[in-house]
């Protein structure tokens, strides 16, 4: 037991630490979601604390970290709009419709995980994972620069003189001193970015600095900082929200949207992070736990969560591996909420901004550049499209674009390659062997290559190198067979799936005598007499 232990010991020290990291980068991004959700910043900040928590102690990816992002975000923003248009002035309905939401796409991801469904993230191609890294990796980039600008009235305006030249100096020491930690000997197994952020904000504080703070970004945003208590149980939703089929309606597309953005954001980060830690994740369980987690999330007044893919990667690159780090991270910004709000409102921004920029670097796959002209063309395609609709769109759509290309090129690329050896045997016999997939692509292609006017009486179709997949090449073989048999000819059909003949005995008794049964298959061999192979 004791070298159970002291054999992990060491990484809860990096657990630990890399857990406190995460909660000060989780702050700004939780505020800022919050922010463009049209929430206060607490619902953020509780969202972020919730499924992060939950998520770290039952999903099916240890190191992995969830919290308020983005990409629900801003499908949020439309839903707390029109939830307030449907109130009077003041009562903030879309709020409590945003809840209610929340909590019906939880049990939807629910149901996704119990019917699993989270196993469909293996038919991503690699291409579609590097154009989402990289998409990604520029959305986090450009959600930066946002924090180089000032708010002028009711306009935002890029800092100038001095203010510019602080806020670049912090964010290039801040990015100097993670780069460099690592390359010290005695430095190299401190959490960089912690490091940095302690150092930066010293350095703000001791030479009292004008800069923008995570107070000052609470504040420019409308909101009042950071202190808060514990979450509460909203049961006011249910008495807000009234549950008809109007409300389902209006709700039920939501979250249909919220559950699979959320899905897809936190099943390609576990493939991420499962790449980086050659580990291997459960995708089903991940999907059950960000399900309950925003159930649970909604019921206590959260906007809900996934996987946060650039805090993963800082948990990652600071050493957390397992659950711990996650437990950490959300129990230490619940902290900061309630006891040290204060001190989290003096870290700057530039620090965050700073980790922020290193998670970009080491986000984006440099490789692809590399791999650009050694790669199919379609592949290229297909990353740079992901790529361009992160950025432009979001996530889903990106995904959803890039899996269906790859699905029509892999197609397309089938459909062509099948074949057909005819041979005749000693009784003159015409022998069709097909080699290549049979499906609703290769059906036409399949059916040119016999010529049934001409074949003499006795023809035989040897399926052995070939695969009858779906409903239309049932179709097709079977049409096959009753062109032959109206020119008056005989048919038979060999090594055929079980499937295909199964479907095709239900299609029509004639097939019991068209399919040839008893006969051996040359690719196997079963072994009688064990003597014989030792």
């Amino acid at each position: 037991m004791t070298e159970f232990i002291s054999k992990r010991l060491p990484n809860v020290k990096n657990d630990v630490l890399s857990g406190i990291t995460v909660a000060l980068a989780l702050v700004p991004e939780a505020v800022a979601f919050a922010f463009v959700a049209g929430v206060d910043p607490l619902v953020g900040l509780y969202a972020a604390f919730m499924v992060g928590l939950i998520t770290s102690i039952f999903g099916g990816r240890p190191g992995m970290i969830s919290g308020a992002t983005g990409a629900l975000a801003v499908v949020m923003v439309t839903l707390v709009a029109r939830g307030n248009e449907m109130g009077t002035p003041g009562e903030n309905l879309g709020l409590y419709y945003l809840f209610a939401t929340v909590i019906l796409m939880g049990f939807i991801q629910v149901m996704a995980g119990v019917l699993k469904l989270g196993k469909f993230v293996r038919l991503i191609p690699h291409s579609v994972m590097l154009g989402f890294v990289n998409g990604l990796a520029i959305v986090i980039f450009l959600s930066q620069l946002g924090m180089f600008k000032e708010k002028v009235g009711e306009e935002e305006i890029w800092l100038q003189g001095t203010e510019l030249y602080l806020m670049v100096g912090l964010v290039a020491l801040t990015m100097f001193m993670m780069l460099g930690m690592p390359k010290i000997k005695y430095l190299k197994k401190l959490p960089e970015a912690l490091i940095a952020i302690l150092v930066v904000s010293s350095i703000v504080i001791f030479f009292n600095l004008d800069v923008a703070t995570v107070g000052s970004f609470i504040r420019d945003g409308g909101g009042e900082g950071l202190k808060g208590g514990l979450p509460t149980l909203h049961l006011e939703t249910f008495q807000k929200i009234p549950f008809t089929w109007e409300t389902i309606k209006f709700i039920l597309p939501y979250a249909v949207i919220l559950a699979a953005i959320g899905l897809i954001e936190s099943l390609m980060t576990l493939n991420l992070i499962d790449d980086l830690t050659e580990t291997r994740g459960n995708a089903n369980k991940e999907c059950i736990a960000q399900g309950s987690a925003n159930v649970v999330t909604g019921l206590f007044g959260g906007m809900g969560g996934c996987a946060m893919i650039g805090q993963s990667i800082i948990n990652i690159k600071s050493g957390g591996r397992g659950r711990l780090s996650g437990i950490v991270a959300a129990l230490t910004l619940l902290s900061f909420v309630l006891f040290a709000s204060g001190l989290i409102e003096q870290v700057p921004i530039a620090a965050l901004v700073g980790v922020m920029f290193m998670v970009v670097i080491g986000t984006f796959a440099w490789s692809s550049f590399r791999i650009l002209n050694k790669i199919p063309k379609t592949d290229v395609f297909v990353l740079i499209l992901v790529s361009a609709l992160t950025v432009i769109f979001d996530l889903a759509i990106a995904v959803f674009a890039g899996v269906i290309i790859s699905a029509l090129v892999f197609s397309w690329e089938n459909a062509v390659r099948i074949r057909a050896r005819k041979h005749f045997k000693e009784d003159g016999t015409k022998v069709y062997e097909i080699w290549g997939p049979l499906f609703f692509g290769s059906i036409a292609t399949f059916n040119s290559k016999f010529d049934a006017k001409n074949d003499p009486d006795q023809v035989e179709i040897d399926f052995m190198e070939s695969r009858v997949s779906d409903h239309s090449a049932i179709e097709a073989v079977s049409s096959i067979v009753e062109k032959y048999e109206t020119a008056g000819k005989t048919i038979h059909l060999k090594h055929l799936s079980e499937e295909c003949k199964l479907l095709l005995h239900k299609n029509s008794p004639k097939f019991r005598e068209v399919i040839i049964e008893a006969i051996d298959d040359p690719r196997y061999h079963v072994a009688e007499n064990p003597e014989e192979f030792n």
